[in-house]
C-alpha cells in the first residue's frame, strides 16, 4: 500500500520523492510547482505510468538511507536468492564558477552489491498532470521523452533497447541513468556521473558544517536543516509549504490542498529557523522573496507563487484518483483571495531581521523601512476586523486573536524598526498604535468565565495558534493568562500526546488527525512556562513518528501514528528544529 515511507532528493530547481523499492514516484518539472512529470504518488489513470522505477526481479526486501550529512539517497534491494543492488539517487548541486550549479537533472547510479541481480528499468513519465504519455526518440545511448513543449532526455550506459523494451537484464557492473534537460553529454558516462556525485557530496557536507548546532539532537536538526533547503527554489529564494499536492490530512477527508506554494506566514518560523541555524545565505535569499513581494502597496495576499504570481486558481485535475485513490487532486490554492491577516506580522516578523542581523550581506535601512510602512498601517485598520484565519476557515470568519496579536506584531516590529533607525516620531507613533492594539486584544480575547484567551474575540474556542503568544513578544511566558491557556490547551486539544489545531467541527466535519507543527509548538509552549521534562518527553515521543528518513508531514493520526498530509512539510521540519534547540542543553555543559 502507497504510504509516506518516502525519501526527498533536490537541489533548488527539483524535488523527488523515491519509494523504498527506489521508484521515483513524484516530481514536477520544469517546475517545483508545475506540472507532475511523476506522479505515480497520486495513481494516474495510466496505471503503472509517472513514475521512473529500478526494479529487482524477485525482490524480497528493501532498506534506505542518507548519505551522512548529505541530500543523497542511498536504497537498497535484495532478493529471495541474496543478491543485492544498491541504487544512488541525488539531484546535482555544487559551486561552479562562482555560483550554485544547480541543474533539473536528476542522477541515478545503480551497482550490484552481492551476487547478480536482475534488474528492470522503468521509466514512464506522463504531462498533464496524468493525461498524457510523451513521444519518444532514441539515439545511441539516449531516449527523449517529448513532453508537450518540454523534453527529457535519459543519458545512459544501459543499453537502449534494455530501456525502450524495459527488459529484465544481470547487472553485473556499476551503471547510470541520467535524467535531465534535452541536451548532448560530450563525456563518458560513468566519469560525468561520479564527478557530479563527488560534487555533490562535498557540497552539502560543507554546508552542514557551517550549520549552528543545538548539542542534543543534531542528526535530527541536520536532516531537517536539509529538507527546508531541498523545498526552497534557488532561483527566488521562495520556500514551498511542501513539495506536493493534495495528500489528505487524514483519509477520505477530501481534505487535499495544494501546498506547492509559498505562504506568508511562514516566513518568520522559517527566517529565525534559518537564523538559529546560522544559514544566513538561504534566509537572505528567502527575505529578499518576501521583500519583493510584500511592499507594493500595503496589501498581501496569504500565498504567492514561487516567482511571486498572485493568481493561484484552484481547479481539480481529473486523471490522478489521488493518493491511494482518495481525490479530488487540486491543483491551485483559492486559500489566496481569502483575507488571513496574520500575514501582515509575519511579514513584518521575518523582514525585521533584515535591520538587526549583522551578518547580511544587505542590511535594512530608512528606504526599506519606508517600503515596509504601509504593511503596518494596513495591519492597524485590520486587526479587529473578520478573517478567515491561520486554519484558512472556508466557511466562516471571525476576529481571530492569532490574526489579531500577529497585526499588532506588524506595528511593533515597526516601533522596533523606527527606533533602531533613529526615526524617533515614527517610533513613538507605532508604539502608541502597538500599545492600544495589545489592550484591545486582551479585552476582546480573554474568557474571564472559562479562564483563558480564546481563539476569537468575544469566543470560547481554543486552537493551537494561541501557544504562540508568548514566542511573538504578546505575552510573558510567565503571564499567568498565557499558563492558563497553555493548560487550557493540553486539557483539550491534546490526543495521545499529538496536538491538534483545534478539536470544533469546520468546512469538512471534525478533524481526524494531529497538526504536527502544533505539538511543537506545544512542546516549545511548556518549556517556556517551565514544564521542560514534560516538553522533552513529548519531543522524543514525536520524533519516533518521523519516517524511516527522519522526515514528517502536515499531520498525524494520534491512535496510529502514521502520517498524512503533503510531504515533507516545511513548517513540521521548521518546529523540530525551533523545538530541538529550545530543549537542548547548552554545549558548555557536555564540553
Amino acid at each position: 500500500m502507497t504510504s509516506l515511507e518516502l525519501g526527498l532528493i533536490g537541489n533548488g530547481t527539483l524535488a523527488a520523492l523515491v519509494d523504498t523499492h527506489g521508484d521515483i514516484v513524484w516530481a514536477c518539472m520544469p517546475r517545483l510547482d508545475g506540472d507532475p512529470t511523476f506522479c505515480a504518488l497520486l495513481q494516474p489513470g495510466d496505471e503503472g505510468h509517472g513514475r521512473f522505477a529500478v526494479e529487482l526481479e524477485n525482490i524480497a526486501t528493501s532498506g534506505q538511507r542518507y548519505v551522512d550529512n548529505t541530500a543523497i539517497l542511498v536504497t537498497h534491494l535484495t532478493d529471495d536468492e541474496g543478491n543485492a543492488v544498491e541504487i544512488t539517487d541525488f539531484a546535482p548541486r555544487f559551486r561552479r564558477f562562482g555560483r550554485i550549479y544547480h541543474p533539473l537533472s536528476v542522477i541515478r547510479r545503480i551497482r550490484p552489491t552481492t551476487g547478480t541481480p536482475r534488474i528492470r528499468v522503468r521509466l514512464r513519465p506522463l504531462s498533464g498532470y496524468g493525461a498524457e504519455r510523451p513521444a519518444l526518440t532514441f539515439g545511441s545511448n539516449h531516449v527523449r521523452y517529448v513532453l508537450g513543449d518540454f523534453t527529457l532526455r535519459l543519458t545512459t550506459d544501459v543499453p537502449v533497447p534494455y530501456i525502450l523494451e524495459e527488459q529484465c537484464f544481470v547487472l553485473d557492473r556499476e551503471q547510470w541513468l541520467i535524467l535531465g534537460p534535452d541536451e548532448s553529454l560530450t563525456q563518458a558516462i560513468d566519469g560525468f556521473g561520479a564527478n557530479m556525485l563527488d560534487e555533490t557530496i562535498t557540497y552539502w557536507r560543507e554546508w552542514v558544517r557551517y550549520l549552528a548546532l543545538p548539542v542534543e539532537w543534531q542528526d535530527d536538526v541536520i536532516r531537517a536543516a536539509i529538507t527546508l533547503k531541498l523545498c526552497q527554489d534557488e532561483g527566488t529564494g521562495a520556500i514551498l509549504a511542501a513539495p506536493t499536492t493534495s495528500i489528505p490530512e487524514s483519509s477520505g477527508s477530501q481534505r487535499n490542498w495544494d501546498y506547492r506554494y509559498c505562504w506568508l506566514r511562514d516566513a518568520a518560523f522559517v527566517v529565525r529557523a534559518l537564523n538559529r541555524l546560522g544559514a544566513t545565505k538561504s534566509m537572505e535569499q528567502y527575505l529578499r522573496y518576501l521583500f519583493n513581494i510584500a511592499t507594493s502597496d500595503g496589501v498581501l495576499q496569504p500565498m504567492y507563487g514561487i516567482g511571486g504570481e498572485a493568481r493561484l486558481t484552484e481547479y481539480e485535475a481529473p486523471d490522478l484518483a489521488g493518493y491511494r485513490g482518495m481525490g479530488p487532486v487540486r491543483v491551485g490554492n483559492a486559500a489566496y483571495t481569502q483575507p488571513q491577516h496574520d500575514v501582515y506580522g509575519s511579514v513584518m516578523l521575518a523582514s525585521a531581521q533584515l535591520f538587526f542581523d549583522r551578518r547580511l550581506e544587505r542590511p535594512g535601512g530608512i528606504a526599506e523601512y519606508r517600503r515596509l510602512a504601509p504593511l503596518g498601517e494596513t495591519a492597524a485598520r485590520l486587526f479587529d476586523q473578520p478573517d478567515a484565519g491561520i486554519w484558512e476557515y472556508r466557511g466562516r470568519t471571525h476576529v481571530h486573536t492569532y490574526s489579531a496579536a500577529m497585526c499588532w506584531v506588524a506595528c511593533d516590529r515597526l516601533a522596533r524598526i523606527a527606533g533602531h533607525l533613529a526615526l524617533i516620531d515614527d517610533a513613538a507613533r507605532w508604539r502608541e498604535t502597538a500599545d492600544s492594539m495589545r489592550e484591545r486584544i486582551l479585552a476582546e480575547s480573554w474568557n474571564e468565565a472559562a479562564g483563558y484567551i480564546a481563539d476569537a474575540f468575544g469566543g470560547e474556542r481554543l486552537d493551537a495558534s494561541l501557544l504562540l503568544l508568548a514566542d511573538i513578544g504578546f505575552l510573558a511566558a510567565n503571564d499567568p493568562r498565557f499558563i492558563a491557556t497553555v493548560d487550557a490547551i493540553g486539557r483539550k486539544l491534546l490526543r495521545r500526546g499529538y496536538l491538534f489545531r483545534y478539536v470544533d467541527a469546520d468546512d469538512f466535519g471534525e478533524p481526524d488527525t494531529a497538526f504536527t507543527v502544533c505539538s511543537f509548538w506545544y512542546i516549545e509552549a511548556l518549556a517556556a512556562i517551565g514544564r521542560k521534562e514534560e516538553a522533552r518527553a513529548l519531543f522524543d515521543s514525536l520524533l519516533a513518528r518521523r519516517n524511516a528518513l527522519g522526515l514528517l508531514s502536515e499531520d498525524l493520526d494520534p491512535d496510529t501514528g502514521e502520517l498524512w498530509g503533503n510531504f515533507p512539510q516545511t513548517y513540521s521540519m521548521v518546529g523540530l528544529i525551533h523545538a530541538a534547540i529550545r530543549l537542548s542543553r547548552r554545549w558548555e555543559d557536555v564540553v
